[in-house]
């Protein structure tokens, strides 16, 4: 991706929608290149994936969504919280760029509403805060990722292309698409996760979890191997966010059976069949 649409993504904040649109027209005559670009990622079907893009600057998601349809996806744009809702409907987009702070409905009220509709489509917010209060929040809300302003296209494209992998159904090296431990089952292939034959709704960062705990049955895994392996990052040195989805997921797998996902202290948790 071209340096200059990064730089024109931070003038874009900082300097307002007038200035944003003057770069927006530059970035008309540009050619961006791509000399090592990634495997493109596309549906099941071969078909492009598709990106809804929410945040109430227009400037903002008009570059946004070039920046993506460059990696070859299906974009649409909404400009508000309640445009967003009538675009998931009719696009059902595999993915959203979510912004936080919007007149109507904010984005954590836009993804309420989704999730409220079984709605588990994977969500990056954008946000002009800063801080891990502010990010957990967000994360805890059912969020799946978080960028904020202001950011490089190169950041939101890569952190879009890690949660499209961590959603995507994928099968296993050794054939068999299923993961067992004790009376817990994970299929890669359908997505789909039971305990004692029960039926366990995840979204796909509370799947990608809990796929690493079964892939590593036994193993103490620590905060900082989930936070690498689940979130790709660091999370600025902050592990409070996988102590937030762990007690997620001993809600939904350990409700009213033995406990599968323990704790040892001082070192981070590790899940094992009950007796």
């Amino acid at each position: 991706m071209s340096i200059h649409i990064a730089r024109s993504i931070h003038r874009a904040h900082w300097d307002g929608p007038q200035t944003a649109h003057r770069n927006l027209s530059i970035l008309e005559d540009v050619t961006i290149s791509q000399p090592s670009a990634p495997p493109r990622l596309t549906r099941a079907d071969g078909s492009p994936l598709r990106i809804l893009v929410v945040d109430d600057e227009a400037s903002l998601t008009d570059l946004l969504s070039m920046a993506l349809r460059y990696e070859g996806w299906d974009v649409r744009s909404a400009n508000g919280g309640q445009d967003a809702l009538t675009k998931a409907r009719e696009f059902h987009p595999d993915a959203m760029v979510l912004d936080v702070m919007m007149p109507d409905l904010d984005g954590l009220q836009v993804l309420s509403r989704l999730r409220q509709n079984n709605d588990d489509t994977p969500v990056l917010f954008l946000t002009a805060k800063d801080s891990v209060e502010d990010r957990v929040t967000g994360l805890t809300a059912g969020g799946d990722d978080y960028v904020t302003k202001p950011f490089s296209l190169e950041e939101v494209v890569a952190r879009l292309r890690g949660l499209i992998r961590r959603s995507q159904i994928s099968v296993s090296e050794a054939g068999d698409s299923r993961i067992v431990v004790g009376d817990l089952v994970l299929d890669e292939e359908s997505y789909e996760v039971t305990r004692a034959g029960r039926s366990i709704e995840l979204t796909a960062t509370e799947f990608e979890l809990l796929r690493f705990l079964m892939r590593n049955p036994r193993r103490v895994l620590s905060k900082a191997q989930i936070l690498d392996r689940v979130w790709s990052y660091d999370f600025g040195g902050k592990s409070s966010v996988v102590e937030i989805y762990i007690s997620y997921l001993r809600k939904k797998i350990d409700v009213g059976e033995q406990p599968m996902i323990h704790t040892v202290r001082g070192v981070g948790y590790v899940i094992k069949p009950t007796a």
